[in-house]
């Protein structure tokens, strides 16, 4: 896990300074590897692509996915973890000076997994290492979107999605934008990653 440091941040696309306590987050996304620990453990569902409930090897390094808010949830209360706020997401791609992407200011498509890649899948999370953010986080843009913990309004049953996915286009991937979907909601593109406090 990276250790964000307490202190101000840029947040949203209009920049607003905003405090936050110290706290961890996973430096990348939850692998099939990891999540097949879980449900080995729990007997919790396996995602839907696994063939007959198994992780598959080729996958092991890439995002899970197919997993629902209430899935994600379930992981990480196994691993004594969190999902992470939306502002701690944010804060961890983008650093305490607010750069647009986790790498910098500028859109470079060859950074992230996002829909200029033409690879139109997920990619192992530890691929684009020239696209880790200040704190040393990798896949805060493009590869797959991740649950965070912030509802959109208490009891919509719906929550906030950050970091774009394989399926975004790059103008679309920046961490500050806004995203959510209904906890019951699953794809091809969407997983989460952990935190907790310091």
């Amino acid at each position: 896990m990276a250790c964000v440091e307490e202190g101000i941040y840029l947040s949203g696309p209009d920049n607003r300074a905003v405090w936050l306590e110290p706290f961890l987050i996973d430096v990348y996304p939850t692998t099939n590897e990891d999540y097949a620990r879980f449900v080995q453990a729990t007997k919790h569902r396996p995602p839907q692509h696994w063939p007959d409930g198994h992780c598959p090897v080729a996958l092991a390094t890439h995002p899970v996915v197919w997993v629902t808010w209430h899935d994600a949830t379930a992981y990480a209360r196994w691993a004594g973890k969190a999902l992470p706020t939306a502002r701690q997401w944010e804060k961890a791609a983008r650093g305490p000076r607010g750069r647009i992407y986790p790498w910098g200011n500028e859109p470079t498509a060859a950074k992230a997994n996002t829909a200029e890649a033409g690879i139109d899948a997920t990619t192992p999370v530890f691929r684009y290492q020239s696209g880790a953010s200040p704190y040393g986080t990798f896949d805060m843009c493009g590869n797959v979107w991740e649950w965070c913990s912030t509802e959109e309004d208490p009891g919509s049953g719906r929550y906030h999605l950050k970091g774009s996915a394989f399926t975004s286009p790059i103008e679309r991937a920046a961490p500050s934008l806004l995203n959510t979907a209904a906890a019951s909601m699953k794809d091809n593109d969407t997983g989460f990653r952990c935190a907790m406090p310091a």
